[in-house]
């Protein structure tokens, strides 16, 4: 048969491209729909800031925080962006935008305005309020309704014991695949820009295939050794020694670079942010192709991404954060990620689009050349203890590395014990070999771009479930509110 068929006039069915088509679909075909939700989940989260609903403690009724706010702050930052925040943060996305913007502009100076505003867009209240919807829901039936820490269970007030049968584990299978494309991709990625920080720093070695498959390997021995220690001992102070080295390096390259453009840029481009928040969440483009083309690449793909890391994040964000009330949780998760992400945006995006635009350094082409993980050490040459911030910088992204795949092994644990709060040791070595040798292959074989569109796929069915959860939130808070009042007019009476 082989003579008779051409086979180089057949598409090539390969899993890259054939993810690639599946994803382009829903990309252009329902990108309104992850415009819609993901929005939808910030008004949520908003509504119940304000509601009277705040008060809830997600545990019991007396339950305090296990975690003081510091720690806890560095364990959701950790697990919620990560090596992702450093990979794009890092100047990366600010000059990508300014050179391709969202809409024609008419000057350098309004492209590089609206570049950082999007990127405060991207990574800012919207991502959060993703992560806060189903974390919320997965402390509270955990900790208050004493439920399984699955999924499935979010959803028994509509579905009641259905959730226990064939429908609750599809449910929690999407979850797992969910968290194993999107963490292997990260974990690809983040070996990508170790191996880009040791080449800048030794000058010798090659940022190769070969070394960042040195580099998951070594890694994979460090998190699988803190993911051992348990939750209070190695991911608790790798998280907050994550924190401690992010603010040095923020503050290093903040005081050492143009610190007052830096200021001068996060404060209106905050102000922006916040003015244009409405219009931006809602933003589609019918009428111009190539405006169309750029929000499928970036706004659109960004919200399905982080819907498809909302099963990975939520769990764990639920599991460190009980005996804090509805309002606390929600305006912690919403408010202190944006501004720390707009603040470390403004201080690399911002010292990167000054060298580009006073020193007349092009990043944009170095990025094109060598790729986007070198933009964060090519800042970092043009300005004073270049080493010492290098170094920093390799930490960071190790110790962000380490956490992302220690927090993954606990939450894959959890979801295939039961939602067990501390899963068997044997359960979370096998997850971490699974997480390591799937990056490792896919990074080998080029496979990463597929490993993330896969992973975006998995969003669309998700972001389904993830509405129902809402709706299932609401009923069981009602049902509470009844039952307080109930309670509160059985006192007076008494």
């Amino acid at each position: 048969m082989g003579g008779i068929i051409d086979e180089s006039i057949l598409p090539n069915w390969n899993l890259n491209n054939i993810t690639t088509l599946i994803q382009d679909f829903l990309v252009s075909r329902f990108g309104w729909f992850y415009l819609l939700v993901t929005t939808g989940f910030l008004i949520f989260s908003i509504f119940l800031i304000a509601s009277k609903y705040g008060n809830i403690v997600l545990g019991k009724d007396g339950d305090k925080p296990e975690y003081n706010y510091l720690t806890w702050f560095g364990m959701l930052f950790s697990a919620g962006m990560g090596i992702g925040l450093v990979f794009w943060g890092g100047a990366a996305e600010p000059i990508w935008h300014m050179h391709l913007p969202p809409y024609p502009t008419e000057t350098e100076v309004e492209a590089a305005r609206v570049a950082m505003q999007h990127s405060f867009f991207h990574w800012g209240l919207h991502p959060w309020a993703v992560y806060a919807t189903l974390a919320l829901a997965l402390a509270y039936f955990q900790f208050r309704k004493e439920e399984p820490g699955l999924i499935s269970s979010t959803l028994k007030p509509l579905f009641g014991d259905r959730m226990n049968g064939g429908y609750g584990t599809l449910i929690n299978v999407i979850a797992v695949f969910a968290t194993v494309f999107g963490v292997a991709t990260s974990l690809g990625l983040g070996a990508q820009q170790i191996g880009s920080g040791i080449e800048f720093v030794s000058g010798t070695i090659s940022n190769t295939i070969s070394l960042q498959l040195i580099i998951i390997a070594v890694v994979t021995v460090l998190y699988m050794i803190s993911a051992l220690t348990g939750l209070n001992r190695g991911i608790k102070i790798l998280s907050t020694t994550n924190i401690i080295l992010a603010i040095l390096l923020m503050f290093f390259l903040l005081f050492t670079g143009p610190t007052n453009f830096i200021m001068n840029f996060f404060t209106s481009t905050l102000g922006a942010y916040i003015s244009n928040l409405p219009e931006m969440s809602f933003r589609m483009a019918p009428f111009i192709k190539e405006n169309a083309n750029w929000l499928e690449d970036w706004t659109i793909f960004y919200w399905a991404w982080w819907i498809a890391w909302a099963p990975f994040v939520g769990m764990f964000i639920a599991r460190v954060s009980r005996g804090r009330t509805v309002r606390e949780f929600v305006t912690g998760v919403l408010l202190v990620p944006t501004i720390f992400g707009a603040l470390w945006f403004s201080v690399f995006g911002g010292s990167a689009i000054h060298l580009e635009m006073v020193e007349g350094i092009d990043i944009y082409s170095i990025m094109n050349d060598a790729g986007s993980e070198a933009a964060l050490f090519t800042v970092l040459e043009n300005f004073p203890f270049t080493m010492v911030m290098a170094v920093l910088a390799v930490l960071l992204i190790s110790t962000f590395f380490i956490t992302s795949a220690d927090s993954a092994t606990f939450v894959l644990g959890m979801q295939t014990t039961n939602g067990d709060l501390n899963p068997d040791i044997k359960v979370k070595v096998i997850w971490g070999i699974v997480q390591s040798g799937t990056a490792a292959v896919l990074l080998w074989q080029g496979g990463l771009a597929a490993l993330q569109t896969a992973s975006i796929i998995s969003a669309f069915p998700f972001a389904i479930i993830m509405i129902l959860i809402i709706f299932s939130v609401i009923k069981a808070f009602r049902a509470e509110a009844k039952i307080y009042e109930l309670k509160r007019r059985k006192r007076e009476r008494s």
